[in-house]
């Protein structure tokens, strides 16, 4: 098989959205950090939304970005409190896989802390196949081919060839 062809890990990222600052916000962060062991950034709101009283700039969750070998624990350990199941529809045309973990407690290693309270996050899985930059750097940008591009079905492949990841049923 071609090197360039096959699939590889690009990034995970973890996201909480609180929809508020203060208190809260803190402590999305502080769970962040003490799961990844990476420090976490606050994310701001982009329009303003009046029904949920969130102005533009309003500070609403944190995100934290992980790569190579850290995202690589993050992930393993982020499937294993889903049992190793995904579901099909967890997978885009993009090569691209997100779920979500309802409460942080299900995520092995980590100790429940009254003070942070209950809080569940998403996890998103980038994956790429070597020379996606071309497409994304800022100078001499080129287009890439199809057969460049990771597909669904590659992904799904991916997933369970390196994780182990089972597909479940939709109920």
């Amino acid at each position: 098989m071609n090197p360039l062809q096959g699939v590889v890990l690009e990034k995970v990222t973890l996201n909480i959205g609180v929809g508020e600052g203060g208190e809260k916000l803190q402590n999305a962060k502080t769970l962040l950090e003490t799961i990844a062991g990476s420090k976490a950034v606050i994310t701001k709101a982009r329009v303003r939304n009046p029904t949920f009283n969130i102005r533009k700039d309003d500070p609403i969750g944190v995100k934290l970005t992980l790569r190579g070998a850290m995202a690589e624990g993050v992930l393993k350990r982020a499937l294993e409190s889903l049992d190793g199941f995904l579901l099909p529809r967890s997978f885009d045309n993009d090569g691209n896989v997100s779920f979500g973990i309802k409460e942080y407690i299900d995520f092995p290693g980590v100790q429940y802390d009254p003070k942070i309270g209950m809080l569940g996050f998403d996890v998103c899985v980038t994956l790429a196949k070597p020379g996606k930059r071309v497409a994304l750097r800022r100078l001499r940008k080129s287009r890439i081919g199809r057969k460049q591009k990771v597909s669904r079905e590659e992904a799904q492949k991916f997933m369970q060839e390196k994780f182990g990841v089972q597909f479940a049923q939709e109920a």
